[in-house]
């Protein structure tokens, strides 16, 4: 082989040799290549992967609750009512009313301006707002507080203070509005939410304040002053405290069926210290519809009788097993009770299925009925029973 020849022949293997690591190399890279863009595939991948699992541990959180709260919430409100009350001048005291003493000092008796909370509820698009009438029954001025911050001042629509149920009414239009339920298909054990405005929350987010419990019982009569009539009451342990009165009590379906009106604290407290009650929505609802139409509900009427409570001389006389009941002691000529057949002597042991336990009892249930209503009574006469009814005449 010639020198030439040689030389040839190593240019040629270093050219094979070269191109062979050429495109070796190259299949290197692209293998790089391809192994760093499955890397990348994989980094988005897991972050896809990552808010997948956050959506569904979130979605995962919501329930009949959460959804609730998000339905209701901005139809609720906050009130703030300014009150004028009258109160006598503590130097008036060591004279009383004489009249001497008044020629000098004249009327004691003075007023001043007393700054109120509450809760309240839109119920229509119109701006139609439920409330009880110990916030806003006497209330001078009454702001209304919305959940976008927004506040309106209050008309006072009616008032009755018997149900302590308040109408008002706020101008505007397409007012964010609740669903009102069926308070008599309340289940003792059932969820419930309660909205409103305790200790003034409300004014420091424009939000409702949300507690949540169930149904503790239901069909509660209880006997706080002369001037209302807490009857049928839904009870809850879900929170409720001074503020919280006329807020609604909501079920988990987003019905209201109840409006938050009371706390029983046993004398030991003046805030929530487990039991909290609530006006049924059945209730409220007649009342509405005649505060809309007449301003006030009309209880003028008259029964025309007088009664005493039984007690265990009485139920020995007339031959009662147990001392219960009331029994009539007069009945005036022409009235409605001697329309109904009721004579002098006869016990009435029920109005309207509910026992009467005592004279308060019976005060109540009359006075939370309307001129024209009648009464279905179960009469004991002469050891017999029997049923009587007594329309509840308008009194003239």
């Amino acid at each position: 082989m010639s020198r030439k020849t040689f030389f040839l022949v190593v240019i040629l293997l270093c050219a094979g040799m070269f191109l062979g690591y050429a495109l070796g190399t190259k299949k290197s890279v692209t293998n790089l290549a391809a192994a760093g863009s499955s890397q990348l595939s994989a980094l988005f991948t897991q972050g896809d992967s990552q808010k997948s699992s956050d959506d569904a541990v979130s979605n995962s959180r919501k329930n009949a609750i959460t959804k609730t709260v998000e339905e209701v919430s901005p139809a609720i409100v906050g009130i703030t009512v300014t009150e004028v009350r009258e109160y006598r001048d503590p130097f008036s005291n060591f004279f009383g009313d004489d009249p001497f003493f008044r020629q000098f000092f004249g009327n004691r008796n003075l007023t001043q301006e007393v700054k109120g909370l509450g809760s309240g509820f839109i119920i229509s698009p119109e701006g139609y707002i439920v409330t009880n009438d110990h916030v806003a029954g006497n209330a001078k001025e009454i702001i209304v507080t919305m959940t976008n911050g927004e506040k309106y001042p209050a008309e006072l629509v009616g008032t009755d203070m018997i149900s302590d149920v308040a109408l008002l009414k706020i101008k505007g239009q397409n007012f964010p509005y609740v669903k009102l339920g069926n308070s008599d298909d309340v289940m003792i054990g059932e969820w419930v939410v309660a909205f409103g405005n305790p200790f003034g929350l409300f004014e420091n987010i424009d939000k409702p304040i949300v507690t949540v419990g169930v149904v503790s019982a239901k069909g509660m009569n209880l006997s706080v002053d002369e001037n209302h009539s807490y009857r049928g009451l839904i009870q809850t342990d879900a929170v409720i405290n001074a503020g919280n009165s006329g807020g609604p009590l909501v079920n988990s379906d987003g019905e209201v069926i109840g409006v938050n009106t009371l706390i029983y604290t046993a004398g030991v407290s003046q805030a929530y210290i487990g039991y909290g009650f609530a006006i049924p929505i059945n209730r409220v609802k007649s009342i509405v519809e005649e505060l809309q139409k007449k301003g006030k509900i009309d209880r003028n009427f008259w029964t025309g009788m007088e009664v005493n409570l039984v007690d265990q001389r009485i139920a020995k006389y007339f031959g009662l097993k147990d001392a219960e009941g009331v029994i009539i002691s007069d009945i005036k000529k022409g009235s409605p009770a001697e329309k109904a057949g009721l004579k002098v002597g006869d016990i009435i042991l029920e109005i309207n299925g509910e026992k009467i336990q005592n004279e308060e009892t019976i005060i109540a249930i009359i006075n939370d009925a309307r001129a024209g209503d009648v009464l279905d009574l179960k009469i004991y006469r002469d050891k017999q029973t029997f049923q009587a009814k007594l329309t509840l005449e308008k009194r003239t």
